[in-house]
């Protein structure tokens, strides 16, 4: 089943073209990495997906919803973390995810079980109890993302996802996604990290200048181009 269809996607700032007719689908379950350099429309095209920004033209829909058209229904069955976002810093970890859970709990009973997901996915120990500014970029990264799965989404979003992590984080927080994909999440994620994203994404599609240069399996895209990594695929295909 397909979760996401992009098709013909144009966004334009001005008389800057940041989205250039672009076309992708993403498949139900799939981890699907959206990669390219800084400013080559990824966080554009995310946020348009999450009802963020509206299209100049083109059609998107999640799970058959337009997202102009029907945005709340999108809303309901996504979730987006930019690569911007923070927590409150004065909370405790815990408090922090509490509060988050009340924008998306029927009831009591939902709201801690929601909770309880999103202390496990976050694996903080005993830190979660503490105050967030006591916290390093790492663990208030693996907060983020605990509350971007904590009330499971059908899709989720995540805009650079480990931007600014060490090599421990970074794989702590990839071993996070990757776990939850294999619970039917289908994951949509941006990166101008290619090595990392082609460990961890199903398919890619590699994104420069607001167009759509390849979309593929990492291991046939290396193959095609004789290259060792998807850096070297990008090369050849700016070339």
């Amino acid at each position: 089943m397909v979760t996401l269809s992009v098709r013909n996607l144009v966004k334009d700032f001005g008389k800057t073209r940041a989205v250039d007719d672009i076309s992708f689908e993403v498949n139900e379950g799939e981890i699907f990495g959206l990669i390219g350099p800084n400013g080559a429309g990824k966080t554009t095209t995310l946020r348009v997906i999450s009802t963020l920004l509206k299209p100049n033209s083109g059609k998107v829909q999640v799970f058959g919803f337009d997202v102009v058209n029907n945005a709340s229904r999108v809303r309901e069955l996504i979730s987006y973390l930019p690569e911007e976002a923070g927590a409150y810093k004065n909370l405790k970890g815990i408090d922090y995810l509490e509060f988050m859970a009340e924008f998306y709990a029927t009831d009591l009973r939902h709201k801690k079980k929601m909770i309880e997901r999103a202390v496990a996915i976050a694996d903080l120990g005993q830190k979660i109890y503490d105050r967030v500014h006591t916290y390093s970029k790492g663990m208030v990264r693996k907060l983020l993302i605990a509350r971007a799965l904590m009330h499971s989404p059908r899709l989720a979003i995540l805009d650079e996802p480990t931007s600014g992590l060490d090599v421990v984080n970074s794989l702590e927080v990839r071993r996070i996604i990757m776990e939850y994909a294999k619970t039917g999440t289908t994951v949509l994620l941006s990166s101008h990290n290619m090595l990392e994203v082609e460990f961890l994404s199903h398919r890619v599609g590699i994104i420069n200048k607001g167009k759509i240069l390849k979309i593929g399996i990492p291991e046939e895209l290396k193959k095609e181009q004789n290259a060792r990594n998807l850096e070297e695929v990008f090369l050849e295909e700016i070339k």
